[in-house]
C-alpha cells in the first residue's frame, strides 16, 4: 500500500462534503488519542485495542492497516466507536487550527464567536465536492465541525458515523 500524502486545502475551495461511508480515512490514517479517549476505550474494549507510541497513544490497526473499529455493514464502512468516537475522528476530514499552517490564510479563515480559526480539509476525501462553498456547507456542515473542534458543541449531526442525508 502506498501511503497517501496529506493535501490540505482551505475550506473556501470546497463546495460541499458528505461522508459516503467509503472507509478510506479509517484505512489510510492512524488515530491519535487524547488520554481520556484512550482510557474510555481501554475500560470498554481492553488495552489490546490501543497501542502506545513514543509520545502518543493510538487506536491499534489491523494487519491490513485499517482501524480496529472499522465495521463493514450493508456495503458501507462505519465506525464501531460511535458512543466514544475520538475527537480526531469526529472532525475528519477537517483540520481546525489557530494558525494558518497550510497556507492561504484568507481562504482558510473562519470566524467563530469572535475567534479567528483556520480550517483546512483533507483533499483526498472522496466525500468532498470542490468549488465555491454552498450556503449549507459554510453555515451548516463546516460550522458544526468547527464548533466540535473548538469544544463549543458536543452533539454531532453531520457525522462520519452514519450515512445521513443532508
Amino acid at each position: 500500500m502506498i501511503p497517501l500524502v496529506l493535501q490540505f486545502v482551505p475550506w473556501r475551495q470546497v463546495s460541499s462534503w458528505r461522508c459516503n461511508g467509503c472507509g478510506d480515512c479509517c484505512r489510510d490514517y492512524g488515530v491519535v488519542l487524547k488520554f481520556p479517549e484512550w482510557l474510555k476505550i481501554v475500560n470498554t474494549f481492553g488495552q489490546e485495542k490501543t497501542v502506545a507510541g513514543l509520545e502518543r497513544l493510538y487506536i491499534r490497526r489491523r494487519e491490513d492497516g485499517s482501524c480496529s473499529f472499522l465495521c463493514h455493514f450493508a456495503g458501507n464502512y462505519l465506525c464501531g466507536l460511535q458512543g466514544m468516537k475520538p475527537d480526531a475522528c469526529k472532525i475528519w476530514p477537517f483540520k481546525v487550527l489557530v494558525e494558518p499552517r497550510y497556507g492561504e490564510p484568507t481562504q482558510a479563515c473562519f470566524e467563530l464567536a469572535g475567534r479567528r480559526l483556520f480550517v483546512y480539509v483533507d483533499g483526498n476525501c472522496p466525500g468532498l465536492r470542490f468549488g465555491a462553498p454552498s450556503w449549507e456547507f459554510a453555515h451548516g456542515t463546516l460550522r458544526e465541525f468547527v464548533e466540535l473542534a473548538a469544544g463549543a458543541r458536543m452533539v454531532q449531526h453531520k457525522t462520519t458515523g452514519k450515512l445521513a442525508r443532508y
